[in-house]
Order: C-alpha cells, then structure tokens, then sequence
C-alpha cells in the first residue's frame, strides 16, 4: 500500500522542518520530492495514484470552503482588490510575455500562457499561512484572499477559453444560489454539534459545491469557495469551520505530497524554475507599489504583497489544458516558490519590523478608510479583541465602567458590535503603525482577548513600551503560553478552562446557597 510509505514520509519530513521553525507544508513538499528521489535510486516506481489525486483534491476543496466561511463577500468588492489584481494581471502579462518570446523562442501564443500562468498566486498556500496566523479576517489578510480570489475567477475564465469550452446552459443557475441561502441556514442550526454538522460541510464542499459546479462546467474549486462564503454570516460559520479542520488538514497533506511525486525535473527545467525564483521579488513588489496606489498603508501592503509573492496551483491547472508539455518545469517553479515564500510569510511581521523605514516612505499621506490612526479618548478600561471571550469581558465590565472600548482587527465585526451599541473600533494590534499613531491618556487597564498568541505578545510589548503602566491581563489555553504572555509585560495571563471552572464554581455557591461541609470528630 504505498499510501502508507507517503504518510511515513510526510510525517517524518513534515516534523522535520517544524523543528527548525518552518511551516509542516515545507517538509511535505520535500517528502514528495524525496519519494520521486527514492524512485529514481532504486528502480522502484513511485507515483501518485487515484486515491492521492482524489485526497489532494478534496483537500483544496475543503480549504476553499473553509475560507470561504471565513469571509465577508462584502469586503471583497472594493477597489484594492479589484484594481489591485486586475492592474496586476495585466501589467505581468505585458512583461513576463515578451521577455519569455525572446530568451525562450517560444511563440506567442505559448509565452502568453506561461505569464498567465505565472502571474497567479497560491491560494492553497496564502489560505494556509494566513489560517496558521488567524490573519485571515485581518485588514491584509482579506485583500490578499479577494485578490487571489479574483485570480481565481481571471484563470478559470482563461482555461474556458484555452479549452475551447464553455460553461453549459445550466451554469446560469448559479445566480440563483443566494435564494438556497435561508435553506442552508436551517440545515446548519438543525445539524448538531457532532458529526452531522461534520457531514454538512463535506456535503455542501465536496458535493454540492464541487461537483455540483463541475456538472455546469464551472470549477469545483470555486463552488466549495462560494457555497462557504454563502455561510459566512451565520452565527455558528466558525464552529463549523473548527470541525473541519483537521479533515481539511489531513486531505491536504495529499496536495503537497502530490506535487513533489509528479516527478523529478531535468536541467532544463531547474534552470527554469530558478529563473522564474529569481524574478519572484519583482511579483511582490509590483503588489506593494499597486496597493500604495490604492492608499494602503506600507505595512498593510507588505504583508498582502508578502503572502502574494509565490506561484500558484492554478497555474499548474492552466497549464494541464492548454501547455501540458510545461507542467514538470512549472510544477517545480511553484513548489520552489512554496520553500521561499512560506517561512518568509512566518516571520512577516519581524521582516517588516526591520525594513519599515526605508519602505514606509513611500506611502501616500491619505489614509485607506480602514486603517485611520486610533485615539482612545477618555477610555479607561480598553478590550483587545473581540471575539466571544472579549465580547463577554466588555459586556460585564460596561455595567461597572462606561467608560470602556474594544477593538478588533476584523472591520466587519467591529460594524457588528456597533450596530449593537458597543464602543467597537477597527484595529490591528500587530500593525506597529497603529501603534505608532495611538493617543490612550486615560487608559488603565487593558485586557487581551484576542486569538492568537502574537497578537498578545506584541500588544504587551507595545504598551510597555509605550509608557503604559497600568494593568494589563490576558487569557489563553496554554501554560507556556502565559508565562510568554507574562514575560512580554502583562501582570497576569490566566489559563481559560481552569477560570472557566472557576467560573462554574462560582455560580454553584451563589445559586445553590452551598455551605461547606461540617467536619465532624472523630469516634
């Protein structure tokens, strides 16, 4: 059974590399290419089957629909992104198409579909990253995935026309799905919270959404992304995006192994996909210097354009229809991009932290409207990150001080809190600019409430370091994490399941009128 040898293979490589602090996808990539290795060496076959190529696949469906989930369709249609990815697309084209005319003496029509191909990014892989970083519902991260999204649409409508095919009559049906809208909600809130509701989300992203749309002649891809975003605005969207998670994370192990197995390249084709490398930070950068235009902030547009700056499956599938000769040289040019770019996206933020004042020059002086300087005014009490835990904290601290604001890094959410009669700003408190421009001269306490660790830690460095000496308190699931808490500058980072049992102890001795237990004496 050679799934079990490629599972051996991805684990060991996959632990590997996160030892050395790189992400797990790196090193599945690397088993993929170890397999084709092996093959080479030993004579013994080594290739990828219908069960991998049906694993692979079913894991980039349930990565799509989980970000789907994740989004705000809203969001998405706004001129950065748009602009953004249009102006990008074509301004690759116009320069990546002749330069390969002529160093490759290719015809035209074969460079055209090499710089579209090469223009995409990977959604699997910037998804993936942003996921890992809870980025995904941040300022950048949602540009970044409405552009990728919109590369999307740019390449399934290329591989329409490269295939001579169009999408059947039926296709027109999808217009109607938002009518199925109230539908799928009721089928959420009657699934449960156990393996029904599991179920549901490989119904709707497997079936429905990818072979659904495979059957008008649209891309599966597309179908698991959009029936997931169609349950973004349900209130438990989130829960079923955590019961997915580890059956998207496992299928998905198949698309990086997949990759490597393809085959090992010849000479030509390294030589290609080191060319193509060396003219990745070029990508990135026409991304940083369009988002400016659209008057984002330098650092917003350094980490969009950061998890951009890579090569895209899609271009892989472009290339399987109309230049199938190109897949192994592509193929290798998107996994070596797959290397740079992941641990690069890892440590984004510290890379910005460094290069911040020799790119932020070049930022327009008209702020984006989602990412104006913050003051807290009179604000006493000020709460990082509102999700439940943090929406919780502010609704029981508001009947003691009214003088109370929350913050989160995901606009749509703080619009939500407002609409309910929150004091809820939009915020990132990994955005050193928003640091930068804060004015907090009443403030005395803060409490972190967001998801993420980073986030914490950098919060409570940051007040620190800005003369802050009130009390600052945290929360999160992890021992080792507090104390990191605790060390970055917060008086206290308390455990979140022991203070929820302390919570539920609490209750008891108010509700029950409890009396401790007599001790009696001895016979």
């Amino acid at each position: 059974m050679p799934e079990a040898i490629w599972i051996t293979f991805a684990f060991v490589l996959g632990l590997l590399v996160k030892t050395v602090g790189l992400p797990p996808l790196v090193g599945y990539l690397a088993a993929g290419f170890a397999l084709s290795g092996m093959s080479v060496m030993t004579g013994i076959e080594v290739e990828e089957t219908s069960v991998l190529q049906h694993i692979a696949h079913l894991g980039v469906l349930l990565l799509l629909f989980t970000v789907g989930l994740k989004l705000k369709l809203r969001s998405i249609v706004s001129p950065e992104v748009i602009g953004g990815s249009l102006l990008h697309f074509s301004i690759t084209c116009l320069v990546f198409a002749p330069g390969l005319y002529w160093l490759l003496d290719l015809d035209w029509t074969t460079a055209l579909m090499l710089a579209i191909a090469l223009s995409f990014s990977s959604t699997v892989l910037a998804a993936k990253v942003l996921e890992s970083k809870r980025e995904l519902r941040a300022f950048h991260g949602r540009v970044a995935i409405g552009i990728l999204i919109m590369q999307d649409l740019i390449a399934l409508v290329v591989m329409s026309i490269a295939a001579g095919k169009s999408p059947s009559e039926w296709a027109l049906l999808v217009f109607g799905l938002p009518l199925l809208r109230p539908l799928l909600f009721k089928l959420l809130d009657a699934s449960g919270h156990d393996e029904l509701l599991i179920l549901l989300g490989l119904l709707l992203a497997l079936v429905v959404g990818g072979l659904g749309f495979e059957a008008v002649g649209l891309s599966s891809e597309l179908g698991a992304l959009i029936f997931g975003a169609m349950l973004a605005n349900h209130p438990r969207s989130q829960e079923l995006a955590k019961s997915l998670w580890s059956v998207k994370e496992i299928f998905l192990v198949g698309f990086f192994l997949q990759i490597g197995i393809g085959g090992l390249p010849d000479q030509q084709a390294l030589m290609f996909a080191l060319v193509a490398a060396l003219v990745l930070p070029l990508k990135g950068i026409l991304f940083y210097f369009l988002l400016l235009l659209f008057r984002l902030r330098a650092r917003s547009s350094f980490l969009t354009s950061l998890s951009l700056t890579n090569y895209s499956e899609f271009g892989l599938i472009v290339a399987s229809v109309a230049l199938p000769q190109w897949l192994v040289p592509l193929a290798i040019t998107v996994a070596l991009s797959f290397v740079f770019s992941a641990p690069l996206n890892r440590f984004a933020h510290g890379i910005y932290e460094r290069i911040a004042h020799r790119i932020s020059r070049f930022e327009s002086h008209t702020r984006h409207p989602d990412e104006q300087p913050i003051s807290l005014g009179d604000t006493r009490i000020l709460v990082m990150g509102m999700g439940r835990t943090g929406t919780a904290t502010y609704d029981w601290l508001l009947s003691h001080e009214p003088r109370l604001m929350g913050l989160d890094s995901d606009p749509a959410k703080a619009e939500t809190h407002q609409k309910e009669g929150r004091n809820v700003v939009f915020a990132d408190a990994e955005d050193t600019t928003f640091w930068e421009g804060l004015h907090m001269p009443d403030l005395e306490s803060v409490v972190l409430a967001m998801n993420d660790i980073e986030g914490k830690l950098i919060a409570a460095r940051m007040l620190r370091k800005l003369g802050f000496t009130g009390y600052i308190v945290a929360h999160t699931l992890y021992a080792d994490e507090a104390e990191k808490i605790r060390e970055a500058g917060a008086d206290d980072a308390y455990l979140t399941m022991s203070e929820t049992g302390v919570a539920l102890a609490s209750h008891l001795m108010e509700n029950t009128e409890l009396q401790p237990a007599q001790v009696r004496n001895p016979v």
